[in-house]
């Protein structure tokens, strides 16, 4: 679970999930930089990180679903960094839609940011860590790529795809040493709340009996900070040395992955 020296690129850091992995990863001694869309918001945290410590954060700005973006933002934070280790990859968007009304344009919104930004941003990381003799990176599924999902029915089938990549990302890659995880998360992120503020009160219902009461440990969504951020440093530690290809579920026993 040392993350002391390492070099670590965090998507989507300007909130959420993002937000708190790169404070988790900092905290742990590791070198962070942060990269997202919200360069306000992203340069404040990564610069409340960095004066925390005990590592170190800075923040690039990168639009994931651009190839040409990726490749730029990640060359400047690998020679700042001297490497890459890890690369962890919450980024992601999250539309409402019914599997009957589900728009084109918000279809391909969805695959472009949470598919092809998941595979350019895996891509332009496995070059980078191949190079440094190996590394972990860490990607996002859902709940909502392995059930049905009558409300989010785009954001679903993004997910799964998701899942699906790392699989084959991770036996791809593991001859260079390069691990391909991904984390299904269920926490009370700002996406989240803002996603449920969009929904009616019919959707609200359905979303409790299908969401926080399903949850084994009886409690709401977890907290961003104290139940998935030690989760994040141990799969971008060596600790997690020999797990590559999993799903693994940080939900309080939502579900299980078979």
């Amino acid at each position: 679970m040392e993350l002391k020296g390492k070099r670590i690129i965090v998507t989507g850091s300007a909130r959420g999930m993002g937000e708190a992995t790169l404070r988790a990863y900092v905290q742990a001694g590791a070198h962070v930089i942060g990269m997202d869309v919200s360069d306000e918001d992203g340069a404040a945290l990564a610069e409340e990180a960095n004066k925390a410590g005990p590592g170190k954060a800075s923040y690039l700005h990168v639009d994931i679903a651009d190839i040409d973006s990726v490749e730029a933002a990640f060359s400047k934070a690998v020679e700042a960094l001297g490497g890459l280790d890890a690369l962890a990859h919450p980024a992601a968007i999250q539309r409402s839609s019914d599997a009957g009304d589900v728009t084109v344009e918000d279809w391909d919104l969805m695959f472009a940011v949470n598919v092809r930004g998941t595979m350019i941003t895996n891509q332009v990381a496995h070059r980078h860590m191949k190079v440094s003799g190996g590394g972990s990176i860490i990607n996002f599924g859902s709940i909502s790529g392995l059930r049905p999902e009558p409300s989010a029915a785009a954001y679903s089938a993004a997910k799964g795809a998701v899942h699906s990549w790392t699989r084959t990302a991770a036996g791809t890659w593991g001859v260079d040493n390069v691990r391909v995880n991904a984390i299904l998360p269920a926490m009370a992120t700002p996406m989240y709340l803002e996603a449920m503020a969009r929904t009616d009160e019919a959707g609200k219902e359905a979303a409790y009996w299908m969401n926080q009461r399903t949850i084994a440990m009886g409690r709401a969504y977890g907290d961003p900070d104290k139940d998935l951020g030690p989760v994040m440093v141990f799969f971008a530690s060596d600790a997690s040395r020999f797990i590559t290809g999993q799903l693994m579920p940080v939900d309080g026993g939502q579900t299980s992955v078979r």
